[in-house]
């Protein structure tokens, strides 16, 4: 199933992979995530007590928004040319869309929000991953 060389298959395997990713990711970084979020004491001590429950809305935001970044990532890789989907183009597409869109804006963001600077980098580098991730599937698989 392709359209103008996109391969759909890819597209939905890299936003599978780029989701488990910020999942994986976000456990193992889960407190020093709270502790930059700067989390109430009660929201923690819920969050520490294992009792709160996982909100179904960012979870679909996560899983449409994995899906779009693929499939946008796909269009990039598709506008190479001919032969050039490749798992190299595809990490280096991934790493300049993230430096070029995704962490210039959340740096802005998180400046004016006066957030911390642990808080951009540990976001941050979850958008690098998923990207790096979704550029890896796509481009190994190719176009259509």
């Amino acid at each position: 199933m392709a359209f103008a060389g996109m391969n759909y298959w890819a597209v939905l395997l890299a936003a599978v992979g780029g989701f488990l990713f910020g999942g994986l990711y976000y456990w193992l970084l889960a407190r020093p995530w709270i502790e930059a979020s700067e989390w109430s004491a009660e929201r923690r001590a819920t969050h520490e007590a294992g009792t709160m429950r996982q909100p179904l809305v960012p979870m679909i935001t996560a899983a449409v928004a994995n899906l779009v970044m693929a499939w946008v990532l796909s269009g990039v890789l598709g506008h190479l040319g001919p032969g050039q989907v490749t798992l190299r183009n595809g990490l280096i597409s991934a790493l300049f869309l993230w430096v070029g869109f995704v962490i210039t804006n959340m740096a802005v963001n998180y400046a004016f929000q006066q957030r911390r600077p642990l808080l951009l980098a540990i976001d941050g580098g979850h958008w690098l991953g998923v990207l790096l991730v979704q550029g890896a599937i796509i481009g190994a698989l190719g176009a259509r």
